[in-house]
């Protein structure tokens, strides 16, 4: 299963070449997964996530051009990697024509009181599980 999220393009996103710019994609793969990770986890186990988590890396590749359109694009987000603590989550930024971005990022959930990582809970792995498409490695190499 993937995780569709409707993602505005919005005017402010274009660079002077007339194209999102490569950092706004970056925020596109953030509003995807907070969607994902705290918004739906959030609604199955309230508790899951709580301390929040941090991005470890990320890896994208351009594939075309985006340009502004009334629009939004979809950023589908799977999981293809759980570890004990950590998760690798792929996404591709799309329409219903074009690919324009494949990326991925390691995730490892967070510790605020204690300022360090943690292991994942175990409804934190079950909620990644539902999304588990180790066929589709994404870009990161492992």
């Amino acid at each position: 299963m993937r995780h569709q999220y409707q993602c505005a393009v919005r005017w402010s996103d274009m660079d002077v070449f007339g194209h999102v710019n490569n950092v706004v994609f970056l925020r596109y793969l953030e509003e995807a997964r907070i969607d994902l990770l705290f918004r739906l986890a959030r609604q199955e186990y309230p508790g899951s996530f709580a301390g929040g988590s941090v991005v470890a890396r990320h890896e994208i590749d351009y594939l075309k051009p985006l340009v502004h359109g009334h629009r939004p694009v979809t950023v589908e987000t799977w999981v293809t990697k759980i570890r004990f603590a950590s998760a690798i989550l792929a996404y591709e930024v799309k329409d219903e024509r074009l690919t324009y971005v494949r990326a991925s990022t390691v995730i490892v959930p967070y510790d605020l009181d204690r300022s360090q990582p943690r292991r994942l809970t175990q409804e934190e792995t079950s909620f990644l599980e539902r999304y588990l498409d180790d066929r589709s490695e994404g870009t990161l190499t492992p």
